[in-house]
């Protein structure tokens, strides 16, 4: 945080990571009042990761050999032009499902331009000798954002409306946009592998397989997002009405703040004391406790007991994926860390484009709290085939 151009990154990463999910919350809010359609929330869920899947790798590749922040600049403006989407629709209340699929297309995009370059950014403004601790506050500002962005996008709607909220929210974008024009950077350094679509994917996956680290953390970041991702929060609205706690607006607030709540303390302790070891071990272990966290959310017909499940699910997800995404970094190959960190991306990110189907669209036929639950238990039985032959028969050899 000693780096001037780190600390600006990092309070512009923050913000437009919260517009992001403040996107989120109120489009998801006003698109399940209008349709009240949980394949619209699958839907929801599968076009914002989509994009990941596709193109992380290719986006990666693009970021080691061009400019990092002209990339991450054509994503803000998409996600302005989604936000002032969504605003039209809303003032002119003409929303269709057709055009509320346009706009979540339109804001996948935007993201998969957004976070792999802004990943690389980080070795062009703090060198070698301050990386490690660069790359696990970014990690953890990416997950608090994805956090706390739902809590205060909650917030946002509840006083000023779903209408002068999106309005708002356009704005948050600006900072990052702005910033990244004298922002440093590197400038354009073409190499000699060029960008290569799906045959980059399976070249990565060759390069990182020799690497326990590399391997481990990309399979658990696959499969935690595959089955459950963020799914669940497209679905919140449903949760928040069948818990049947007062105002189901005010539930749904709450439900989310819980979340983010959990988010916020890990993110203390993980900083400020240390009190977790940065190993790969420690990343599985973690996601374990926080899959039968959301299969005792699922199954609870209690509010309050949702709450703490909830604050737990936040503690664990933000721990494992900030101490997995560092590894990463910090273990991938210079000549290749883009396309490296986008396969990362592409698992963690990109896989969740399922989870919207196992959540969400398996939610409309057998319901949402079967269908969370069910994905739950997935993830936690394939946790421990993966750690088995892998963390489980590998000595520890690097943190983060």
């Amino acid at each position: 945080m000693r780096h001037p151009a780190y600390r600006l990154q990092f309070g512009s990463y923050v913000i437009a990571m919260m517009a992001d999910n403040i996107e989120h919350v109120i489009s998801y809010w006003f698109i399940y009042q209008k349709f009240h359609s949980p394949a619209l929330g699958g839907f929801a869920i599968l076009s914002h990761w989509l994009p990941f899947l596709l193109f992380s790798v290719s986006v990666g590749g693009l970021a080691d050999r061009y400019d990092r922040r002209r990339i991450i600049q054509c994503g803000m403006l998409l996600f302005i032009i989604a936000s002032a989407g969504w605003a039209f629709f809303f003032v002119t209340d003409t929303l269709t499902m057709w055009s509320a699929m346009l706009i979540l297309i339109i804001h996948g995009c935007a993201g998969v331009l957004w976070q792999t370059p802004n990943q690389l950014l980080l070795y062009d403004m703090v060198g070698p000798n301050d990386l490690q601790s660069a790359v696990r506050l970014n990690a953890m500002a990416r997950y608090l954002g994805v956090l706390v962005g739902p809590a205060v996008g909650g917030l946002i709607m509840y006083t000023l409306g779903p209408i002068k909220g999106i309005m708002l929210n356009t704005l948050f974008y600006l900072p990052m946009l702005l910033w990244l024009f004298w922002a440093p950077g590197k400038a354009a350094q073409p190499l000699a592998r060029a960008v290569r679509g799906f045959a980059d994917i399976i070249q990565t996956m060759r390069d990182i397989r020799p690497n326990t680290v590399l391997t481990s953390m990309t399979l658990l970041a696959g499969l935690t997002s595959f089955l459950v991702g963020n799914a669940y929060s497209a679905q919140m609205p449903g949760f928040a009405q069948d818990l049947g706690h007062g105002d189901p607006g005010i539930s749904y607030s709450l439900l989310l703040a819980a979340d983010a709540a959990g988010a916020v303390l890990a993110g203390i302790l993980l900083e400020g004391w240390n009190v977790i070891r940065s190993t790969a071990k420690a990343a599985m272990i973690l996601a374990g406790v926080w899959a039968c966290a959301l299969l005792g959310f699922a199954t609870s017909g209690s509010f309050a007991l949702a709450i703490a499940l909830l604050m737990v699910a936040g503690f664990c997800e933000l721990s494992f994926n900030t101490i997995a995404q560092a590894l990463v970094q910090l273990n991938a190959p210079p000549e290749s860390r883009g396309r490296v960190v986008g396969l990362y991306n592409m698992a963690g990110l990109g896989m969740r484009a399922f989870s919207g189907i196992s959540v969400g669209l398996l939610g409309a036929w057998i319901g949402i709290h079967w269908s969370l639950g069910l994905s739950a238990f997935g993830v936690l039985f394939l946790l421990l085939i993966v750690y088995h032959f892998t963390v489980g028969r590998a000595p520890a050899k690097s943190e983060a």
